[in-house]
This record gives structure tokens, C-alpha cells and sequence, in this order.
């Protein structure tokens, strides 16, 4: 089984420069798990890293899509794993590195996806059904197909439901047995997992406040300017992402900078702290917890040492 690396954390626990630091240690090249650093034309929002940041190391999937793009897991996983394969042909280490947990452990575990994607006539059908019926009954309907995956669900989980009756649709599984399925199968690459943390919640928070307020001062809302002067639509998937949908606010009139500021900031919060609960459920991370001020020598130290003792040295 090949091995690769993930560098895993909240936003703004400084995975960007970890993943950076151990692909140059360790000979690899660095693969977004971002489901919005995707996206050509939103650097500053997403935090992409610059070529500066990259000091020279090879990054895949950035910028690799339009912003008037709806991407799946699906369609990620598909393109990542190819570059992961082309990296591993090379005699590189891909080195995962991102927030975004589905698409990392999708990736990783190589799931299977039933077909179905965003204008295709099954899920149109459902759609115009959606419209027409509302999301209630399709639960409904849900209930008599898949109990288990409905009782999980909320009428509100609209692209949940969709997607439940989507895959039983085009492969006559339901998705409860789609899952058990995946979850039988042995993962398709063995990874080693880095994960970075702050001690105490509230220097998390704190750095969180401190990279909204560099996204606004290096032109944020220019940059939500120049996506709409391009073109694109204020309901693309794209301006629904944080920090996006806020300064659109901004650029239609319906808020002011402070309040898109306040906003971001709490959105950025609540993100952070989903992204925690993802993630502790995977027991194979080794966990490296800032004080009040990243010590970066000392966590490249800890990482290499364990990383080095799991084969990848």
C-alpha cells in the first residue's frame, strides 16, 4: 500500500507552512485538500499559499477550476488521485494538506461514488421535484426507501436528501448499504497524519481574528469586486464560502465592512470547530498543540521524529 502524508487542523493552525516544511524534509510534493482553493481568482479568501509560501515546492490542486464550477467529492477525488499517483510514480511523497475532512479522507480511503452530478437528469428530476413537492416529502419518501439514512436527516438537509435518493436511483443500493460497503474496504493508501492545534481555544480564536483582518487588508472585497466584474454569478457555489458571501454582502449594499468583518470572524469560528469535531474522530493523528505563539522549530522537530518512526524517513 502506498504511503502518503496528511497535515491536518483547524483554519489558520498553520498547516500551509507545516505541509510545506515536511515535503521539503521528506522529498514530497503538496496536494490541496481545500474544497475552495479550487477555485482561480479567490487567493486571498481562501488563503491559498503564494509562490513564497511554496518555497519551491510543487502544489496540485490549486487553481484548477472556474469559480462558476459547483465541484463534488466525487469529481476532487478523481483529479487529486491522479496527481497523488503521478507524484508516487516520481518517487515523491504527496503530502495532503487542508481543512476540508470529507474530501482528505475520501481521497484517502479511495471511496467509490455513485454517478450522479450537478445537471444530470436524475438529480434535475429531483430538483424540479424539490420545487414542486418540498423537502418534506422527499424524506418522506426517503423513510420508505433507506429508514436509516432518513432518520439522520432534517427536511433542511436538502442536498443530503437529494443525494440519498440520487444513489438509490441510479445503483439500487441505498445509500445505508452504499456506506457499509465503503466502509469494508481497506483504505487505498496508508497515510500518516500530522495535526496541528492550539492548547488554548481562545489563541485559536485569536489567529482566526488576526488572518480575517489580513484577508480584509490585502483586498478581500476587490477580490469579490473582480469575480463579479468577471462574470460570475453572485449565487455561484464559489461567493457562498466564507468570507465570500459576507463581502457580497458588502458589494450589493446589504452590509457594511464591519458588520462583513464581525461576520466572517464568528463564520471562520463555528468553521474551526466543526472541523475539530471531523477530525477527532480519527485516532491515527498525531496531534502537535501550539502555546499562545506557534513554536515552529520545535513542532518540525516532533513531526520529523514521528514521522520518521511511521516508515517515512
Amino acid at each position: 500500500m502506498a504511503k502518503l502524508l496528511c497535515v491536518v487542523g483547524p483554519t489558520a493552525s498553520g498547516k500551509t507552512k507545516m505541509g510545506v516544511a515536511l515535503a521539503r524534509r521528506f522529498g514530497g510534493e503538496v496536494v490541496s485538500a481545500d474544497s475552495m482553493q479550487i477555485y482561480r481568482g479567490m487567493t486571498i479568501g481562501t488563503a491559498a499559499p503564494t509562490a513564497e509560501e511554496m518555497e519551491g515546492v510543487p502544489h496540485h490542486m490549486i487553481a484548477v477550476a472556474g469559480p462558476s464550477e459547483s465541484w463534488s467529492v466525487a469529481r476532487y477525488v478523481a483529479m487529486a488521485d491522479g496527481c497523488v499517483q503521478d507524484i508516487l510514480r516520481r518517487g515523491k511523497l504527496p503530502v495532503l494538506v487542508g481543512g476540508t475532512g470529507l474530501w482528505l479522507d475520501a481521497l484517502v480511503q479511495g471511496m467509490d461514488f455513485a454517478p450522479g452530478a450537478q445537471g444530470e437528469p436524475v438529480r434535475r428530476a429531483l430538483q424540479q421535484r424539490l420545487q414542486a413537492e418540498g423537502a418534506e416529502a422527499l424524506l418522506a419518501e426517503l423513510r420508505q426507501i433507506d429508514p436509516p439514512a432518513a432518520a439522520k436527516m432534517h427536511p433542511k438537509d436538502v442536498k443530503r436528501i437529494l443525494r440519498a435518493l440520487e444513489v438509490y436511483q441510479t445503483t439500487g443500493r441505498t445509500f445505508t448499504e452504499q456506506c457499509a460497503a465503503q466502509a469494508a474496504r481497506p483504505p487505498r493508501y496508508e497515510a500518516a497524519y500530522v495535526g496541528l492545534d492550539y492548547e488554548n481555544r481562545d489563541d485559536l480564536r485569536r489567529r482566526i481574528d488576526v488572518r480575517v483582518d489580513d484577508m480584509v487588508a490585502h483586498g478581500l472585497l476587490q477580490e469579490v469586486e473582480a469575480l463579479l466584474s468577471s462574470g460570475l454569478s453572485p449565487d455561484a457555489t464559489a461567493l457562498q464560502a466564507i468570507g465570500y458571501k459576507q463581502f457580497l454582502a458588502v458589494e450589493q449594499g446589504r452590509a457594511t465592512v464591519d458588520e462583513a468583518v464581525a461576520e466572517v470572524k464568528l463564520r471562520s469560528r463555528q468553521y474551526a470547530k466543526r472541523q475539530l469535531t471531523w477530525l477527532r474522530r480519527n485516532k491515527a493523528i498525531h496531534w502537535i498543540f501550539w502555546g499562545r505563539e506557534p513554536n515552529f522549530p520545535a513542532a518540525l522537530q516532533d513531526a520529523t521524529e514521528y514521522l520518521t518512526a511511521c516508515g517515512l524517513g
